[in-house]
């Protein structure tokens, strides 16, 4: 929730209604939770199921966290999908309303199904109560703190170091980085300075 900004009740509320409660076939199979269909540049296992159409290809996943990952980088990278990002992490009904006329799913009751687990299970409960994205976490450990910052949109290597005054060096080595690529939702550790 804190690093992508997706409400945790509509993360949970969608991987249990898309799972079958974690019994469905792409669940069992695929550890895939939430349909993701394979779509163009998947090169990843696939599993065929029957869908909107006959035969269709979905996605497998290693295990159902990487499911849970790829469904919150989904939704963040999609740029139909942008407009949710402008309702409060509380609001799950906005969110839940909002997936529906994105085209989540083609289930005509599908926000309602999704508001009435998370109400039925007060998944709300693990949302943020003050309704803002968090952008960056500090972890106490003893006397030690650590940063951490979750990439948001528009953020370069360049941009995070001259945020927390640390070298370009330094983020690349500390997050152990390749091709100095960073993607959307990532989240860093700042290295704390010597």
């Amino acid at each position: 929730m804190f690093i992508y900004g997706i409400p945790a009740s509509i993360t949970i509320a969608q991987g249990i209604l898309e799972s079958g409660m974690g019994y469905g076939r792409l669940a069992m199979e695929g550890n895939n939770h939430f349909g993701i269909k394979c779509h163009i540049g998947w090169d990843g296992k696939s599993i065929y199921h029957d869908d909107d159409e006959k035969g269709e290809c979905f996605r497998v996943y290693n295990n159902p966290a990487t499911s849970y990952r790829d469904h919150s980088l989904f939704l963040t990278n999609r740029e139909r999908y942008t407009f949710l990002f402008d309702y409060k992490m509380n609001n799950y009904k906005a969110w839940a309303k909002g997936l529906k006329k994105a085209g989540y799913a083609t289930d005509p009751k599908y926000s309602d199904k999704l508001i009435s687990l998370i109400e039925r299970f007060e998944l709300n409960r693990f949302d943020n109560k003050k309704g803002k994205v968090v952008k960056a976490i500090t972890k106490e450990k003893g006397n030690d703190k650590t940063i951490y910052h979750s990439v948001q949109k528009g953020d370069t290597l360049y941009s995070v170091s001259k945020k927390y005054n640390v070298s370009l060096k330094q983020l690349i080595k500390h997050n152990d980085i390749k091709d100095k690529t960073i993607y959307l939702g990532q989240s860093l550790s700042i290295p704390s300075n010597p």
